[in-house]
């Protein structure tokens, strides 16, 4: 081996190494938010997993499982991700080495791309991101390779392994497929141009990239078994196993199953935000600069070029097809986790730009080992500063947020309920625990969206024992067909059960308003026969301190997950008072005032308890203040009600002052304002 080729291996392991020791301290111990849940719940049992199926990520994290019998799934599954990453990273070093040398611009290239916001959070979880940045990598080492080689052989070997990469990458995250669009024309461009490209060389490559599909006869094979109690889709048919890899039920090539668009220059902005913010200044600095130098370098110019189209064809078609509203934090954080792809372009680029400035300073003023001294402080001192920077958001070591959420709702159902899941965040969470981990095993989780879909009562129901489908599918619009059934329906025939809705229920299916009840119960909604008669106080002491939940409010970042479950259980705490004022609005006779009372008295005991608090609290005892006044309940003073209503109109208008409702708000408050004034005008008389 040669001695270049030696200090690049012991360089990349070297940034392996040193990766792995700042991921495997920050990696998160419990379930993450998300598709984290699913992705593991499905490996646990070696399920399918949402489209399109993940075979390989499958396989791999239930291996890891076995290995790892003494950790939480969870905790090995994210272990798993932060090794995959950490090899990502190492793949992105050695691209570097194998183009210009190993040195200093090599580990600026995984290193940054290792520290780097995106990748150092996405690697703590169980995702799927990690392994398409270790396929990605592997790509762009295979490239270069390709492009180093020396001789036909090299070069036909390089070829088929880099095609095996592609078909195994396509396995797992279908946006590299953008990549490799790029990739395949310049390979045979390549081979035309040594005159080496023949039907023979075709067939090979072909043959190599088609391999690389051979994971995927997992999903039919589990599907087939049927053995597992969570699957998502039915692959036993072609139809079927097309649907679920071409991610039909979503929309194939969009984001997700809605009709919404965004700006393609607006994400593209953010896009190029993320990248000053996220990689620096400096980093895309150098990316333009290895873009320029390698331009002007024959050696270097087509395979830069090659890099460039990459980046542009995969920005450009993902912002074109991304249908979410970047405006919602959450859905933001949805996005933003695609750019990883990017950044891994602009990382290698920079990685080039570093090198190759490196030898145009030692060429041009001498003193060589004084510019690669230079370089090496550099590198590590930006590395140094985008770990600090990085590290208390990207630490989830002691990140249990999502799953404490599912086991407060778990442990608050009572015996043998039916548990009907709504959204990522109760499906998923609650999946694991049930399914890995066995927590509260007589209990039937139901997922609301899935039983829209054909394949789910035939194939799943069957791991549903003691739960009655009327038919083989939930379609509230063709109900009166054959084996079609609605929610009425569904609630009637498991009417020997308790159930609930986590977290509420589709606008599409009405039905059950015609036979049953929704009472709040915390973060879900208990479904009773609508001739079960409500007591508001026993329901009121039934359903408070449901769970044991101390996080302060607004304590995670607005893109995570940890924040929209502390945010449904803070909600959860003023949500019977919020049913009583509703309930008391739509009453008429006696009663009413009562209703108005008890809301009165929850939400102010709610706004005593707490300093810090969501804003809609404020206005919903303003208005219980207000309606409280108004039904001429006896038991409170004209002027403390007046009072209370003004100032938490006032405090909610402090802190959200843009509410559409702002102006009706301040005329309220004008007008109670005016009221009480005259109420005390009216005192001073009479005393």
């Amino acid at each position: 081996m040669a001695a270049e080729q030696r200090t690049s291996w012991i360089l990349t392991g070297a940034t392996i190494a040193c990766v792995l020791a700042l991921y495997v301290p920050c990696v998160q111990r419990t379930v993450p938010g998300g598709d984290s849940g699913e992705l593991i719940t499905t490996a646990c049992e070696l399920g399918v997993a949402h489209p399109p199926g993940y075979p390989i990520f499958t396989l791999l994290s239930h291996l890891t499982m076995r290995l790892l019998p003494t950790l939480s799934p969870a905790h090995s599954v994210n272990l798993m991700s932060s090794v995959l990453g950490a090899v990502a990273c190492g793949t992105l070093c050695m691209t570097v080495c194998r183009l210009v040398g190993p040195g200093p611009g090599a580990a600026l290239a995984g290193g940054v791309f290792a520290i780097s916001r995106l990748t150092w959070q996405w690697s703590m979880v169980a995702e799927v991101f990690t392994l398409n940045n270790l396929f990605t990598g592997l790509l762009f080492f295979s490239t270069a390779s390709f492009h180093s080689a020396k001789n036909a052989s090299e070069r036909r070997k390089h070829s088929q392994w880099g095609a095996l990469c592609c078909g195994l990458g396509l396995c797992n995250q279908h946006t590299l497929v953008l990549f490799v669009l790029a990739v395949i024309p310049w390979v045979f461009y390549r081979l035309h141009s040594h005159r080496e490209l023949s039907l023979r060389s075709l067939m090979s490559m072909g043959t190599c990239f088609l391999l690389g599909f051979l994971p995927y006869i997992f999903l039919p094979i589990s599907c087939y078994m049927n053995s597992a109690r969570w699957s998502w889709g039915d692959q036993t048919t072609i139809s079927g196993l097309l649907t679920h890899l071409l991610r039909a039920e979503y929309g194939t090539f969009s984001l997700a199953k809605t009709q919404s668009s965004v700006n393609l220059t607006s994400l593209l902005r953010a896009q190029l935000d993320h990248c000053l913010a996220d990689l620096s200044l400096p980093v895309v600095a150098l990316a333009g600069l290895g873009l320029l130098l390698s331009s002007m370098n024959r050696k270097y110019c087509s395979v830069c070029w090659l890099l460039v189209s990459m980046l542009l064809i995969y920005s450009l078609f993902f912002a074109w097809r991304a249908n979410l509203d970047i405006s919602r934090p959450l859905l933001f954080g949805v996005v933003e986790r695609f750019w990883i792809q990017g950044d891994a372009v602009v990382c290698v680029l920079a990685g080039l730009g570093s090198s190759l400035t490196l030898t145009r300073l030692e060429r041009w003023l001498g003193h060589g080992g004084f510019w690669k001294t230079t370089a090496w402080l550099l590198t590590m001192a930006l590395l140094g500063d985008m770990m600090h920077t990085n590290h208390r958001e990207c630490d989830q070591s002691s990140n249990g947020v999502v799953e404490r959420f599912g086991r407060e709702l778990l442990a608050s159902f009572p015996t043998n309920s039916i548990i009907l899941t709504r959204g990522d965040l109760p499906g998923n969470s609650l999946r694991y625990l049930h399914y890995c981990l066995d927590v509260r095993p007589d209990v039937r989780l139901v997922d609301q969206e899935m039983m829209t879909y054909s394949w789910y009562v035939r194939k799943l129901g069957p791991h549903l024992p003691g739960v009655h489908f009327p038919g083989g599918q939930w379609d509230s619009t063709h109900s009166e067909e054959k084996d079609i059934f609605n929610l009425e329906q569904f609630l009637i025939h498991n009417s020997q059960r308790h159930v609930f809705a986590c977290i509420g229920l589709p606008t599409g299916d009405p039905s059950w308003a015609r036979s049953f009840s929704r009472w709040p119960f915390g973060v879900c909604d208990f479904l009773v026969p609508a001739q079960r008669q409500f007591h508001p106080r026993e329901w009121a002491n039934h359903t408070h301190n449901l769970y044991n939940w101390s996080e302060p409010h607004n304590h995670f970042h607005s893109a995570s997950w940890e924040r929209v479950a502390n945010e449904e259980m803070w909600q959860a705490r003023m949500k019977t008072a919020f049913f009583l004022f509703d309930l008391a609005e739509r009453m008429q006779g006696e009663g009413k005032s009562d209703l108005f009372e008890l809301s009165y008295t929850l939400y102010k005991a709610l706004v005593e308890s707490y300093a810090n608090y969501p804003s809609n609290w404020d206005k919903n005892l303003a208005l219980a203040c207000e309606r409280l006044l108004r039904s001429g309940h006896q038991g409170y003073g004209l002027d403390g009600l007046l009072t209370c209503s003004i100032q938490h109109f006032i405090l909610y208008l402090d802190k959200e002052p843009a509410d559409p409702q702002a102006p009706a708000i301040r005329s309220a408050v004008a007008h109670l304002s005016k009221e009480r004034d005259r109420h005390r005008q009216s005192l001073k008389q009479t005393t």
